[in-house]
């Protein structure tokens, strides 16, 4: 998982301390400035020192709020997916199937994202990284790290008889792919970027997955 922590709702925020609440605000001025930087010269092209040098902050900040400029870049989806964490984290074990369980935990992060501005800031964090393969590479490091995690949970707080954990570890790889189709088609409309759009189509995807495993592959004629 990440070594930082993700921001948190806006109700939660308003009755951080007043130094926490400047935390989070450095570190939301950090993203939305480093998104506009890498989305008008590129990724490589941005120093951190000029980063930093714009938001007036110094390098031993940064490295307080984030490891790296690839962590800045993909913080957007980074903190859904500790969301994520979250929601499964107190999820009730009520009987539903775990891609059931994974996919609504999903769902329920995704609604605790930032209201004010968070699909402009995954927008630009999803678009930076299809073209920037030191971010897509990176993103990808920090799904495995949270892949782990999430089983951690799962295997902490759920009884999973015989094969259970192979078949946790299925059920997440197919949220994580069916996420990824999501994401991936909700960036690519042309408008309603929003998190109940980004839900629904979360909730779509993953209703063709037993689909996907019973498709037969037939020889062309």
């Amino acid at each position: 998982m990440t070594s930082k922590p993700s921001a948190a709702a806006p109700p939660t925020v308003a009755r951080l301390p007043l130094r926490e609440r400047k935390k989070l605000r450095t570190r939301q001025a950090l993203i939305d400035t480093a998104l506009k930087l890498f989305g008008e010269r590129g990724f490589d092209a941005v120093t951190l020192n000029e980063l930093c040098d714009v938001v007036e902050v110094s390098k031993r900040t940064f490295f307080r709020t984030f490891d790296s400029k690839e962590d800045v870049a993909l913080a957007p989806t980074q903190d859904l997916w500790t969301a994520f964490l979250d929601v499964l984290e107190d999820c009730p074990a009520d009987g539903r199937t775990l891609i059931a369980l994974f996919e609504d935990s999903l769902a329920g992060a995704i609604d605790r994202m930032d209201a004010d501005g968070w699909t402009e800031r995954a927008l630009a964090s999803r678009r930076l990284a299809a073209h920037t393969p030191s971010v897509e590479a990176h993103g990808l490091a920090f799904c495995d790290r949270t892949t782990h995690a999430a089983l951690a949970v799962v295997e902490r707080r759920f009884d999973l008889p015989g094969t259970g954990e192979v078949h946790a570890r299925l059920a997440l790889d197919m949220l994580v792919a069916a996420f990824h189709r999501a994401l991936a088609a909700w960036v690519a409309q042309p408008a309603g970027h929003t998190r109940a759009d980004l839900a629904h189509r979360l909730h779509a995807t993953c209703a063709e997955l037993p689909g996907a495993l019973t498709l037969k592959a037939e020889g062309r004629a």
